[in-house]
């Protein structure tokens, strides 16, 4: 197996040749360095993960986790509290991290922004994107392995769920171009290592199943680069819903407030993130598909086993000592990569049309994809079945559509659920069209055919304003709960008589 240092060994990075047991020092909060706050945090990788290991989410796993299922158990069992970082999965040499982006204010932290402006800094850096910078120098180009690839030996690929059939790549960026314009394209796609050079791939009807299609035409393969260990800020700009021959390397680029560094592949055109971690080059090839699946997908049930497409890899580059990051199918994470970008398209498309949309939500329970909540401030009848409809028409993948009053937190789906229960009534406020096209990972659509249902549950203008005016304790929100209450107090009934006591004594 062929390897080549590309960059000055000598050369003071943050890629530099440690000792294994040293691999972590970079994480110790005494001696990490803080971050230029002219960026956001989640514009680096490293810098993410010294960032939540500052604010205590950042688990770091012994050595030895296996890596069939191993890494997948432990990373669910953190999903939602702290990222994970596993030394030596497997007797691997590459460390694994996993969660990287499991909770909503997380991914605010990363964009350095509230929890509140999550929608709208996004939807700018989709509206206003950076044209990237290509450098001839890349940390991820720090090792190149060309010979004899053996992507389970260079690589540590977990297998997260029962019945996956194998190890997964679930964190990869695919980078593609158009055949016909060079434009790129960024999207993530499960891809099942088959065998030592070789990737089976699911391409669902999007663009890059329309740029290889183009390829395919001419009787080409198409170059591809699957970029893993991307910072946070590419991670989510590759899940934006943008039309087609849209780069959304130029949508990191506004995310991360400055143009991003790419670097071209070693072996083909496709131009990757420069300081990502790990680079596989490749190409589609055409007219050929090979078995792939099962595999446990965001639904939380298997994708099914079908011909797929197929990548043949030419290259493997990385940095020195590299983390390969993985994300565990229905888990947190996957959600919420795919959720917010969603959110932010379907709120920007419900706006243009409807200027009553105050807020949307895809919620969790919904998978961050097929229940949407709309917030809106209802100004005449009929308008929430409208705003149904089109909200239906803003992504396949929508499924139940729900709208509701301004006074309701789409964002606490016990909320949602109580106004359903109180102003919702089905023969008046139910909304369905059959035979929509839906998610063909939705295991109850007839292969992604099936129906969509919305709800109406607004106050009708017309009814009294006692109808549905909401109980309310004045003063409660403004209370500051501290002065009142008496952390003193080790036993209510000694204080009890205390108190009778005093008043004994007054009369």
């Amino acid at each position: 197996m062929k390897q080549i240092l590309s960059r000055d060994s000598n050369k003071n990075s943050d890629s530099e040749v440690l000792p294994m047991q040293k691999v972590l020092s970079r994480y110790s909060p005494p001696g990490v360095p803080r971050p230029d706050r002219r960026y956001p945090l989640g514009k680096n990788l490293r810098e993410w993960l010294d960032h939540l290991q500052r604010q205590h989410r950042l688990s770091v796993i012994r050595p030895g986790v296996d890596l069939k299922f191993g890494v997948a158990a432990v990373a669910n069992r953190l999903d939602g509290t702290a990222a994970s970082l596993f030394i030596e999965p497997g007797g691997h040499p590459v460390s694994v991290v996993s969660g990287l982006l499991s909770d909503r204010a997380w991914m605010a932290e990363a964009m350095g922004v509230a929890p509140s402006q999550v929608l709208s800094r996004y939807l700018e850096a989709s509206l206003n994107p950076l044209p990237w910078n290509e450098t001839s120098e890349a940390a991820c180009q720090e090792v190149v392995h060309t010979d004899e690839l053996d992507l389970g030996a260079l690589l540590p690929i977990p297998t997260h769920n029962e019945h996956d059939s194998g190890p997964y790549i679930t964190a990869g960026l695919m980078i593609i171009r158009n055949p016909v314009t060079g434009v790129q394209n960024v999207s993530i796609h499960r891809l099942q290592v088959t065998g030592q050079n070789r990737l089976g791939a699911l391409l669902l009807p999007r663009h890059a199943l329309s740029f290889y299609q183009r390829a395919e035409a001419e009787g080409d393969d198409l170059e591809v680069a699957i970029v893993i260990g991307a910072d946070p800020l590419t991670l989510l700009a590759s899940q934006a819903i943008v039309p087609i021959d849209h780069d959304e390397l130029e949508i990191a680029g506004a995310l991360h407030s400055q143009p991003l560094d790419v670097v071209r592949c070693i072996t083909n055109q496709v131009r990757v993130p420069a300081q990502a971690e790990i680079v596989i080059e490749g190409r589609l090839l055409c007219r050929i598909r090979e078995l792939e699946g099962p595999f446990g997908e965001f639904p939380q049930y298997y994708g099914e086993r079908a011909e797929r497409h197929v990548i043949e890899v030419d290259a493997v580059t990385h940095r020195r000592n590299p983390l390969y990051h993985t994300i565990v199918g229905g888990g947190l994470e996957h959600l919420l990569l795919g959720g917010i970008p969603r959110e932010a398209t379907l709120l920007a498309h419900l706006k243009r049309s409807f200027p009553s949309v105050r807020d949307v939500h895809l919620s969790k329970g919904g998978v961050c994809r097929y229940h949407l909540y709309v917030q809106i401030d209802k100004r005449s009848e009929g308008e929430a079945k409208n705003i149904i409809l089109g909200a239906l028409a803003g992504h396949y993948d929508v499924k139940h559509v729900t709208v509701v009053d301004c006074d309701v937190d789409v964002h606490d789906p016990a909320e949602v659920e109580w106004a359903l229960a109180t102003r919702f009534q089905a023969d008046r406020d139910l909304l369905l069209v059959s035979e929509s096209q839906g998610s063909k990972l939705d295991p109850s659509t007839r292969d992604g055919v099936g129906a969509k249902l919305g709800f109406d549950a607004t106050v009708p203008l017309s009814a009294p304003p006692f109808k549905f005016l909401r109980i309310r304790v004045p003063g409660e929100t403004e209370l500051d709960l501290a002065g009142v209450i008496d952390s003193s107090a080790s036993n209510w009934r000694e204080r009890i008589g205390a108190e009778q006591a005093k008043e004994y004594l007054h009369e």
